[in-house]
């Protein structure tokens, strides 16, 4: 398959993550965890988060969430979220079915939650006929590509702490929106109060890692035995582990969101320049951009030349996901296909 926009899933491993997994394949080393990567990949996410933070290597995304929920919440709590969250509506009830906890998701303009729409679910607190809302759940980036700004975290952070919940933030695009706000990992998360982040690299050029991180002291206690009996604990962690060793130890983080983020907003420039007349819905803030094209027809045309998601079938809703390595080439070929078929 060429170059597509589908997602930034579809592209392949960087050249400098392949290269620290073949590293990591010289002799033997000690399994599950106990190797020398996994220790520094521990040292660094510390570095990189602060002090307190405390990081465990999962396989996938879904694996992070589920593991994160299953772990903090009884079966009678839920976890308040937008319509739009991966834990709603693309991870195919993993984490009710896994934790036993509800969802309370919320309809949220262009992707973003309020404290105030929060606090509109919390009546029944205390009350033993409904759920009890134990955290905040939200997606930075969104999964529309818009992203919270710094403020809005800090007040989804007090809200939560105010009425006793947790903040967990689903960061499986978390590098592109530090790179769009132009701030560290940390102060995007840590020094905003969120408790704990589901750590995305698989989106950002690993070949496939993710990772689970308690910012708040002492909530990580007894977590190990969740990633075991959840089959998220890798035999040969070291692999895993030299993936984010090689992510976060230098500026690759940065360098691959900054492009990915950088080739969208280089789309929306093309699109508005050459296809005025087709509405984007939402703000291009981070690595995805959202099209209403003028028919089915028209889209499915397009998807054919270079394949991408629908998002919407009803109202020819297009996504198109930019990536690390997403060439200005290539954008300007698609658009230019994009021209002769509309």
């Amino acid at each position: 398959m060429s170059y597509t926009f589908a997602s930034d899933n579809f592209a392949g491993v960087h050249p400098e993550v392949m290269v620290a997994i073949q590293k990591a394949n010289a002799g033997h080393a000690m399994a599950y965890g106990a190797d020398s990567w996994t220790e520094r990949s521990d040292e660094i996410f510390k570095e990189v988060f602060g002090k307190t933070a405390e990081s465990f290597i999962v396989f996938n995304g879904t694996a992070a969430n589920v593991c994160i929920l299953k772990h903090l919440f009884a079966p009678w709590q839920a976890i308040i979220c937008p319509f739009s969250a991966h834990i709603w509506t693309d991870e195919c009830g993993a984490p009710q079915a896994n934790t036993g906890c509800s969802l309370l998701p919320i309809a949220a303009k262009n992707g973003k939650i309020t404290p105030s729409q929060c606090e509109a679910l919390l009546s029944g607190k205390g009350n033993p006929h409904h759920v009890q809302p134990a955290a905040i759940s939200i997606t930075q980036s969104t999964e529309l590509g818009t992203v919270y700004t710094i403020e809005e975290m800090r007040q989804l952070a007090s809200c939560a702490h105010k009425h006793g919940l947790l903040f967990h933030v689903d960061g499986a695009r978390l590098c592109n929106a530090a790179a769009s706000l132009g701030c560290s990992l940390k102060a995007l998360t840590t020094d905003l109060g969120v408790d704990v982040v589901s750590f995305g690299g698989t989106k950002n050029g690993l070949m496939g890692a993710e990772a689970v991180v308690f910012l708040k002291e002492g909530l990580a206690e007894n977590f190990q035995y969740i990633r075991k009996q959840s089959m998220q604990l890798a035999s040969k962690m070291r692999f895993l582990s030299a993936q984010m060793v090689a992510l976060l130890e230098g500026d690759l983080w940065l360098r691959n969101a900054s492009h990915a983020n950088a080739m969208a907003k280089l789309l929306e420039t093309h699109l508005r320049k050459h296809c005025s007349h087709l509405p984007i819905l939402y703000p291009v803030e981070a690595n995805a951009i959202f099209v209403q094209l003028p028919s089915i027809e028209v889209l499915q045309k397009l998807q054919k030349k270079s394949f991408f998601w629908i998002w919407d079938y009803e109202r020819a809703v297009a996504r198109w996901m930019t990536s690390w390595d997403t060439e200005p080439l290539f954008v300007e070929a698609f658009i230019a296909e994009l021209k002769t078929i509309i």
